[in-house]
């Protein structure tokens, strides 16, 4: 029974080196594995989860984090959250750059430090404004939402302030040109929530996403102030453009511009670079490829009307 038991043993230990000898092979693993040409590791998914977390507590505090936080200990509580921030975030920064950098690349890795440095720096000294935009946000879904019984429990409870602030926090090092970093952080909120916004987006003030689940915003889109989005809402591309070779060609605008006091309903799907005029109002499951004026309502024309294009009914609102 004990040769058996070690001849098996034997067998199983064979196919595992076949296994990891065919793992090992580097047509298996040429696209999935990040080589560390500079002996840098990734970005740490945990440590940029405790980042988020720590500057939660800090534009939320009480609320995130110590709970027991008043006027005299806000400073230290705000100042060892800051200062831990600071400490990790330049690390992770590093690290993005690092692993969006070309193989050719021979600058000094001293320049890294110093650059992730003083981004780290640039994005600390944004928060305060950053604390303004959410305060914005969390009174719109307030006074938005008739459940809401104060200001505290959409901070606490309404998933639109969780995926909101994860995005304006990467949309800040979005704009100071880090690498990787901010997009793992709105994936983070996106994962929990599901709502995906890209830190490329542009939205103002006074932002609100009722319920939630299931909403996109792409990465050129431009949003207005006090603008109102349901579940399930899209805000995307209607194509992709591809150059002479192909390839998709990146960065060019391609989502849709919402103008200042739009409503868009549940299921509502907006696709490429056009213009919902400001106060307008999107009925549910409508389907868009085209300009909407200001001030027009545009709803599904009920049931038995024409098909396309022309079962939507566009009313005015003035």
């Amino acid at each position: 029974m004990k040769n058996r038991n070690l001849l098996g043993i034997e067998i199983i230990m064979k196919k595992l080196d076949e296994v990891i000898d065919a793992l090992c092979d580097p047509k298996n693993y040429e696209v999935v594995h990040h080589s560390q040409t500079r002996h840098v590791p990734m970005p740490s998914i945990e440590v940029l989860g405790e980042i988020v977390e720590r500057l939660r507590a800090v534009l939320f505090p009480g609320y995130y984090g110590y709970s027991d936080v008043d006027a005299e200990n806000m400073r230290s509580h705000l100042g060892a959250n800051l200062d831990k921030v600071d400490r990790l975030l330049r690390e992770q920064i590093r690290r993005g750059h690092c692993f969006s950098c070309s193989l050719d690349d021979e600058k000094d890795c001293q320049d890294c430090e110093d650059m992730a440095r003083s981004l780290s720096r640039k994005f600390i000294a944004r928060l305060p404004e950053v604390r303004r935009l959410l305060t914005t946000d969390v009174m719109a879904a307030y006074e938005g939402d008739p459940a809401a019984k104060s200001p505290g429990e959409a901070i606490f409870c309404y998933p639109s302030i969780h995926a909101v602030t994860n995005y304006r926090l990467a949309h800040e090092l979005h704009h100071l040109g880090v690498d990787l970093i901010p997009r793992i952080i709105t994936e983070l909120a996106h994962s929990k929530t599901g709502i995906d916004i890209h830190p490329g987006a542009e939205i103002g003030e006074r932002f609100f996403i009722d319920h939630g689940t299931g909403v996109v915003i792409g990465e050129t889109c431009i949003i207005g102030r006090n603008v109102r989005l349901y579940q399930g809402v899209t805000l995307g591309a209607k194509s992709f453009p591809k150059d002479e070779s192909g390839k998709l060609i990146k960065g060019i605008a391609r989502h849709p511009i919402v103008e200042d006091g739009v409503i868009i309903y549940s299921g509502a799907t907006i696709l490429g670079r056009v213009t919902i005029g400001a106060g307008s109002v999107i009925g549910g499951n409508v389907w868009l490829l085209k300009d909407v004026p200001s001030g027009i309502k545009v709803i599904q024309r009920p049931a038995g009307g024409a098909e396309g294009e022309n079962a939507l009914l566009l009313e005015s609102l003035k």
